[in-house]
């Protein structure tokens, strides 16, 4: 069985990969290597075909990679809420873009049984109802939430008009082990490590009782397997945990001194899927505890090392565009 997984040198694709692998399949990466790390896939250099492309470039021909594919993992995209409002027309590129150049090389294969997406909980905005489920109305709040959502109408259009056999994921809040370590000011699991690694407040939004659906990535790859050999099609599925965890709990699991940072706007005061469709749709369910999830990260925080440490001044410099679009 023939594999694609686009943005699989990344954070999350790089534990796709690993699945895929260890269940015999004939794995392809597609990746830019603008966040993703050969490092994340070394150790399987001579099981996986590599091919650094950048799938955003309508000039890009993808359709060699497709012939006779059997199923196609569409991770390859940009994250981070800061980024896509300093800069909105490359996380077009890169989201939109790439994925309607990645459906229409995968529309190719006559093997095709399965298009997996890997859309983002971004999309509910600020949710009305928790846990949220997937009939929840769509109001994404900023860039990057935006073009995810779009990616996601494309590829269920897709489905519609092209009968491809195609199922969206949404998922909430993943965090594991080879999280990107980039400048880039995002995801707390990245900022607080690097800021214990240094001996450094961790730096805590607001009263820090929000609450995050976090889940740990290899429940997120199971969840994506799941679907792609089932007979499930043409569906959005909510990916979480089962559980919503404050930020104080957090810190408390991490340990480390906190400071208090201002709350941001466009941020919900709670992420929790509601993931009873996937449950009787697939019969999956998360595995990996919150507390087990962060001991693996404490266990692997040297691969932190090279991460930006952020205090409240380069946090306050780095959001500052975030709260003058969004504080209105």
């Amino acid at each position: 069985m023939k594999a694609i997984v686009t943005g699989g040198a990344g954070f999350i694709g790089s534990h796709m990969v690993d699945l895929l692998v260890k269940n015999g399949y004939e794995v392809t990466v597609l990746d830019n290597l603008v966040n993703g790390r050969l490092d994340n896939i070394a150790h399987h250099k001579n099981n996986i075909t590599f091919a650094k492309v950048d799938i955003g470039d309508y000039n890009q021909d993808l359709e060699e990679y497709f012939i006779d594919v059997d199923y196609v993992f569409h991770y390859a995209a940009l994250a981070d809420i800061v980024p896509s409002i300093n800069d909105p027309l490359k996380y077009h590129k890169a989201n939109v873009d790439g994925t309607i150049n990645v459906l229409e090389a995968a529309k190719k294969s006559k093997r095709l049984k399965k298009f997996v997406y890997a859309a983002s909980s971004s999309c509910y905005g600020i949710p009305e109802i928790y846990p949220t489920p997937e009939s929840s109305p769509i109001r994404p709040e900023y860039p990057y939430a935006h073009t995810k959502t779009v990616g996601e109408q494309y590829v269920l259009h897709w489905g519609h008009v092209y009968n491809m056999p195609i199922v969206s994921m949404r998922f909430f809040n993943v965090y594991g082990v080879r999280h990107r370590t980039s400048g880039t000011y995002g995801a707390v699991f990245g900022v607080f490590l690097a800021q214990l690694l240094n001996s450094k407040p961790l730096t805590v939004v607001g009263d820090g009782e929000q609450t995050r659906d976090f889940t740990y990535v290899t429940d997120i790859v199971d969840a994506c397997y799941s679907a792609a050999v089932s007979n499930v099609v043409q569906e959005i599925l909510n990916v979480g945990s089962g559980n919503t965890y404050s930020i104080n709990y957090l810190v408390s699991l991490l340990g480390g001194e906190k400071v208090h940072i201002p709350k941001r706007p466009g941020e919900p005061d709670s992420t929790f899927a509601d993931i009873t469709k996937i449950k009787t749709m697939l019969g999956w369910t998360p595995k990996v505890t919150i507390e087990e999830g962060v001991q693996i990260m404490l266990d692997n925080i040297e691969q932190w090392q090279d991460a930006p440490v952020w205090d409240e001044n380069s946090i306050e410099e780095a959001t500052k565009d975030w709260f003058e679009c969004l504080g209105n």
